[in-house]
């Protein structure tokens, strides 16, 4: 799973104790030699915005395909039901990004969304907005910054599983009507290709 590709996950923040969490979409800017950073913006009122500017480490948990696998599945007895997945965690400290760069920021965030959308013409704020209007908009939010320090991938895709479950659970999930479920049967595939799916 790419970081670019999913662009939107849970961010997580620590205030006394009690997390504080929103669901965001984010950029991530990869800067050769250098630590990438991401980028990601609330509102005002969003308490992650004050804590933001205290600084320190937060978390930003992405999740990627899933599916369920029911133990009738496999080609072995005595199995149990289980959920497979791809994640990936980022996590490093924050600050708040200068408000004359926050224009910039959601640029780059709503281009990185709109070209997914091709060959759609893109949507710019520039032409689209009044200035009035993208001012007010500017001041109503506050970009954040990560610098990650960590990153740490994790999937579950039955790899410790014997061939012919790892195949029967495949072809299984190729019959459900869910992109999700199509994904995961991929990239099991993708795992052990000498084996016969058909």
């Amino acid at each position: 799973m790419e970081r670019q590709q999913r662009g939107f996950g849970h961010v997580i923040a620590c205030e006394g104790g009690r997390p504080v969490a929103a669901l965001l979409p984010f950029h991530v800017m990869e800067v050769d030699g250098r630590l990438p950073r991401v980028q990601f913006h609330v509102a005002c009122v969003n308490p992650l915005a004050q804590l933001a500017a205290k600084g320190g480490p937060w978390l930003i948990a992405v999740a990627g395909d899933d599916a369920y696998v029911s133990p009738h599945w496999y080609a072995s007895p005595e199995q149990v039901p289980t959920w497979l997945y791809q994640a990936v965690q980022l996590s490093g400290p924050v600050h708040v990004v200068p408000a004359d760069h926050t224009s910039d920021h959601l640029d780059r965030l709503v281009a990185q969304f709109e070209s997914r959308l091709a060959p759609k013409p893109p949507w710019a704020a520039d032409g689209m907005l009044s200035s009035q209007r993208r001012a007010m908009l500017m001041k109503s939010i506050v970009a954040i910054e990560m610098t990650v320090e960590t990153v740490e991938a994790s999937f579950k895709l039955n790899q410790h599983k014997a061939d012919a479950d790892h195949v029967a659970v495949v072809r299984v999930l190729r019959e459900q009507d869910r992109p999700s479920a199509h994904a995961i049967a991929a990239r099991m595939v993708a795992l052990r290709p000498h084996l016969a799916y058909e």
